[in-house]
């Protein structure tokens, strides 16, 4: 068999699992040429939720950040997460600006996007797909992974080969709540190597407990790629650790073939930058805690202690179980989405308004009522007709993909903001996240600002 690959997390999903996200361009610097030397199939690097974070923040400029890891990793693939029509933000931006994102990131050094929908809707990575491909990267189509009465293998099989047919140069198996149980991860992994041509990964979280043991039968049933990030910032909530999988891998049918020395130098520097991290607070000890409840409720790590704070603030910590198991309701009448950004937080603040109202959808969330409308997309079973009058009453639902109801807009945003209609990547940011975009350039104001080359 071939040797096992591995993709390595610390640079985003690693420090976005432990420290929300906040290490430093300058605190990667150091090491990335080492990494670069390391042998990784990929390494994860932009994405997710690090080009908030950068401006929110770090006063960082993203594209910024991606220039220089790719002027240092000369070697290894660069790769991104991205939430199809979603983007790095939280609502169906136009198709226009979809491609003029994904074109730029590419153009700036990513070769490899992870693409995937809450939802599983294919036609929310429809346009992704197209321009990916357009633009020579690498598409990875992602299955978000979760468990339901219409969620199983020949569900996940089909998502699969609809995307491969779509254009998908592999597939990976999100699981980002960390539900992925060994014998389900052995059988879907098979399945999946069976009816497809192109490489399958495994993406996980240590939340529940239980990761390793789903990798390990990922392994034996043949999966190409797996998740990991270095022991630093592995585990809790993070990926199975990068240097414990090449040593468990060592000898057998399947190894890795990283420089385990150029390996350990890089998880030394980690373990200083984590400490540093630590005594600035922004490391909770609280993220490596096993939440065996996950495989009971579903729900995500982050999702659960989110919740936690929100009884908290409500004085309302006694119901909390309450919440947990009004989650499971509210995600069978909203059918079975699953429970990854946005539409975790969205079905979890409506469980929690449930329960503290006293009644069940008295208050309804305005993205809640924009879900059930259809503008999501479709869910993966039909939404419970009682609730869904209760929700929108008789206001129309749409049947269609939501894009018809949007026109292009670059031009438009262009014409609204004249000082970024020359600097595209601060326009795109601008369009995902405003606020934060305008209080990074004016942090900036009065800097020199080296010039942009405008990529068309």
């Amino acid at each position: 068999m071939k040797p096992l690959k591995i993709t390595e997390t610390v640079l985003r999903d690693g420090h976005q699992s432990q420290i929300a996200t906040r290490m430093r361009i300058d605190e990667m610097l150091p090491v990335l040429k080492v990494m670069d030397q390391v042998g990784y199939h990929a390494m994860e690097v932009w994405g997710g939720a690090t080009f908030d974070v950068c401006l929110r923040y770090l006063d960082e400029n993203p594209w910024e950040r991606l220039r220089i890891i790719r002027s240092e990793v000369k070697n290894t693939k660069l790769q991104m997460l991205l939430r199809g029509q979603n983007l790095l933000g939280y609502k169906h931006y136009p198709n226009d600006v979809v491609e003029k994102f994904i074109q730029k990131s590419i153009y700036n050094g990513i070769d490899i996007i992870r693409v995937f929908d809450a939802l599983n809707d294919l036609r929310n990575l429809e346009q992704s797909i197209i321009t990916i491909k357009k633009e020579k990267g690498h598409c990875q189509c992602a299955i978000a992974y979760t468990t339901s009465k219409v969620h199983n293998i020949e569900y996940f099989v089909d998502k699969a080969k609809d995307m491969e047919d779509l254009g998908a140069d592999s597939i990976c198996i999100k699981d980002m709540a960390g539900i992925l149980l060994p014998k389900d991860s052995f059988d879907l992994v098979k399945a999946l190597k069976e009816n497809l041509t192109v490489p399958v990964e495994l993406h996980g979280h240590c939340t529940s407990g239980i990761a390793e043991m789903a990798y390990q039968r990922a392994v034996d049933a043949g999966v190409d790629i797996i998740d990991t990030a270095l022991s630093p910032f592995a585990a809790g909530t993070s990926q199975p650790s990068t240097e414990s999988i090449v040593q468990a891998y060592k000898g057998t049918s399947r190894p890795t073939t990283l420089d385990e020395d150029r390996l350990n130098e890089v998880a030394r520097h980690m373990a200083v930058v984590k400490d540093n991290h630590a005594k600035q607070g922004d490391f909770n000890p609280k993220v490596m805690k096993i939440e065996p409840k996950i495989l009971q409720y579903q729900v995500p790590g982050g999702m659960l202690s989110n919740l936690l704070s929100q009884m908290q603030a409500q004085h309302a910590e006694d119901r909390y179980e309450e919440v947990l198991k009004e989650i499971s309701r509210v995600r069978e009448d909203l059918g079975f989405p699953p429970l990854v950004t946005p539409l975790s937080q969205m079905v979890g603040t409506q469980a929690v308004f449930n329960v503290l109202s006293g009644e069940r959808y008295k208050m309804v969330p305005n993205e809640i009522k924009e879900y059930v409308r259809g503008f999501y997309g479709k869910s993966p079973a039909p939404v419970d007709e009682e609730i869904k009058k209760l929700i929108i009453g008789d206001e129309e639902t749409i049947d269609y993909h939501w894009e018809e109801l949007l026109r292009p807009s670059i031009e438009l945003y262009r014409q609204e903001r004249e000082d970024l209609a020359k600097d595209d990547e601060m326009l795109l940011a601008h369009i995902l996240f405003p606020e934060m975009t305008d209080q990074y350039l004016k942090s900036k104001e009065g800097e020199e600002i080296p010039m942009i080359e405008i990529f068309i």
